[in-house]
């Protein structure tokens, strides 16, 4: 959609009280995106909102505009528009772990609805990319544990699971480990 005069007029003043307000526009759309993630951790999504896309507004290159908006829109379940974002934010930030973890996430997800056999060929490219940086980064062991799950290899999503296990044990969902047991049991007889 096309901004209207007043939203134009709206963001020429906030635009022209952050020069007021801080040293630079990244510095101002760094200090909104900030105050954005503690929102989020909030579950405050709207405000969450707003403030990313002020933080965009400043600075049209801070990635964390672009993961922040991805992450309201994949708790908002709307998936197109997490993996829109989360994608601008690979573009300009391609080697970020966490965030390529992210973006697999949301593909997986997408996998999971449509059965598009491109959303794990997506997943498995950011995944591989991922781990050559930081095999030690415990989320990407995991959906590596989910994707290889999807393609039906399960020995190589028990490996998976159980790096990211050691890794950390903390974000292990017991929901999958039940699904990939009753197709496989445990070669390491850890989960029974």
């Amino acid at each position: 959609m096309s901004k209207t005069s007043e939203q134009i007029d709206e963001e020429i003043k906030f635009l022209s009280e952050c020069d007021k307000s801080f040293s630079s526009r990244a510095e101002a759309s760094s200090f909104f995106a900030t105050r954005a993630w503690e929102y989020l951790q909030e579950g405050s999504l709207d405000t969450a909102c707003y403030r990313f896309n002020l933080a965009q507004l400043l600075n049209d290159k801070n990635v964390e505009a672009y993961w922040g908006l991805g992450v309201v829109s994949y708790q908002r379940e709307n998936w197109v528009d997490a993996k829109r974002m989360l994608s601008k934010g690979v573009s300009l930030q391609g080697d970020n772990v966490a965030l390529l973890v992210d973006l697999s996430t949301v593909e997986l997800k997408l996998y999971a609805i449509t059965s598009r056999k491109e959303e794990l060929d997506e997943a498995s490219e950011l995944l591989k990319h991922a781990v050559s940086i930081d095999s030690t980064y415990a989320l990407g062991q995991y959906n590596l544990a989910l994707l290889h799950y999807n393609l039906n290899e399960l020995d190589k999503s028990w490996e998976h699971l159980h790096k990211g296990r050691t890794l950390d044990f903390n974000q292990l969902n017991l929901d999958f480990v039940e699904l990939l047991k009753a197709k496989m049991p445990d070669p390491q007889g850890f989960f029974k």
